[in-house]
């Protein structure tokens, strides 16, 4: 082996071990999972006690914040696990433990419209939050909320165009 191929070698050897640099990144992850269960439980702590004095609206606008952290979570845990997967290394479950069905299945670009979904659907509940309290906000703060949702559903349209045109 010539000393160029050593060297190519050892490049790509320590390129692909490099991907395990990701991997303390997605145990990270765990840890934003853990705060936004924290953040859930702390919510509706304080939401429960009030539960018979609250308006409907005011229940609605308190449940779509539980609804919030549970998707935001959820997405979490769909980028770690997958991440994982996808650039570091298989999980290694044992046969007879519980196995996520989706595991495995989402490759870069599912990936991406799972994240760009999600955050149109978090954008979605914010808006709704906004015009249930709609007489609380500006007209021109309501346009920008308006345009920036827009621009946010409009790049998730584009984006599953883009992943449908590309497997083509």
């Amino acid at each position: 082996m010539s000393l160029k191929e050593k060297t190519e070698h050892s490049l790509e050897r320590i390129m692909y071990g490099s991907r395990w640099i990701l991997a303390p990144v997605y145990v990270g992850m765990s840890l934003v999972v853990a705060a936004l269960f924290i953040k859930f439980f702390q919510e509706l702590y304080h939401f429960l006690p009030h539960l018979l004095e609250m308006n409907e609206a005011d229940l609605i606008l308190k449940v779509l914040a539980l609804i919030d952290l549970t998707m935001v979570g959820s997405l979490i845990v769909i980028v770690m696990f997958s991440g994982y997967e996808n650039f570091v290394s298989r999980l290694d479950i044992a046969e007879d433990a519980e196995k996520l069905d989706w595991l495995g299945t989402h490759d870069y670009g599912s990936l991406k419209m799972k994240i760009a979904s999600t955050i149109v659907a978090i954008s979605s509940i914010h808006l709704l939050k906004i015009f249930m309290k709609i007489e609380d906000t500006h007209n021109e703060k309501i346009l920008w909320y308006v345009a920036v949702h827009l621009t946010l559903v409009v790049s998730a349209l584009l984006m599953s165009v883009q992943d449908k045109l590309s497997k083509h």
